[in-house]
């Protein structure tokens, strides 16, 4: 069930030049917001510009009632969204997505992020840890000036590895091969990632190899964020006689079965 409300502005922080972190009033949807959900977001009372920003969801705090999302400045849409000042509300439909991420109880897991990938991971990571599952976190990033969440996602990791492209912090290289030099001394039991298209199709291809489930969490331009534009469409790997070769990321996903879709 997603909801259409007008969400108070609560918390805003600029985590870097280009990127924000809001917090608003939200407590319908954080009643029943899963992990791996996003929102739809109205950036303006006027209709330029006419669609929503699909946004996911970083963090819910049922308690307070209060939903956190981040996002980074790309275009003139979350341009003017980062205006938005405390206090003001902010339309919003959500949570959207039907293809959650699983929380397993007791289980060794390992969570791969890159980028601004990174940010719907942290509810995922934050909920493993309430079932008492160990939860091992790599994340990558471009250089040291990119790297963001590092304490939080801390607080919720048995072991966290950052790693940039260039060396300029943490481990030198891709999070990936990290990830592939544990995996190799290592049982994990199983494998969550969203970030950079290349890097799913590599941790898709890992997954497959060493026979260690895995989910994904794709991301694509949703333009209507509940199936009916099919805009978002991605090639299942496998389907029944007379079923869709597609699924949608928006409707089916974001978050699906390493080997459900083809990437």
């Amino acid at each position: 069930m997603s909801l259409n409300i007008k969400a108070k502005l609560l918390i805003k922080e600029q985590l870097k030049p280009d990127i924000f972190k809001f917090g608003v009033d939200a407590r319908k949807i954080a009643d029943i917001a899963k992990p791996g959900q996003f929102l739809e977001i109205r950036v303006s009372d006027s209709i330029v510009p006419f669609l929503r920003r699909p946004i996911s969801i970083y963090n819910v705090d049922r308690q307070n009632g209060t939903v956190e999302f981040i996002f980074q400045v790309k275009g003139e849409g979350t341009k003017i969204l980062s205006k938005i000042d405390i206090g003001q509300e902010i339309d919003i439909v959500g949570p959207l997505g039907n293809g959650t991420f699983d929380i397993l109880e007791n289980k060794k897991v390992a969570i791969l992020g890159g980028g601004i990938g990174t940010f719907p991971l942290y509810e995922l990571a934050k909920n493993l840890k309430n079932k008492s599952s160990e939860v091992n976190i790599y994340l990558g990033f471009r250089n040291k000036d990119a790297v963001v969440l590092e304490q939080e996602f801390k607080m919720v990791a048995n072991n966290l590895t950052i790693t940039t492209d260039d060396g300029s912090y943490g481990v030198p290289g891709f999070a990936i091969n990290e990830l592939k030099k544990d995996l190799d001394k290592e049982k994990i039991d199983f494998i969550y990632a969203c970030g950079p298209l290349p890097m799913l199709k590599a941790i898709r291809q890992l997954s497959i190899e060493k026979n260690v489930p895995c989910q994904i969490s794709l991301e694509e331009r949703m333009a209507c964020g509940l199936g009916v534009c099919l805009g978002c469409a991605v090639r299942k790997s496998e389907t029944k006689k007379d079923e869709s070769q597609y699924a949608y990321v928006c409707k089916n996903g974001p978050v699906f079965d390493a080997k459900y879709v083809e990437i």
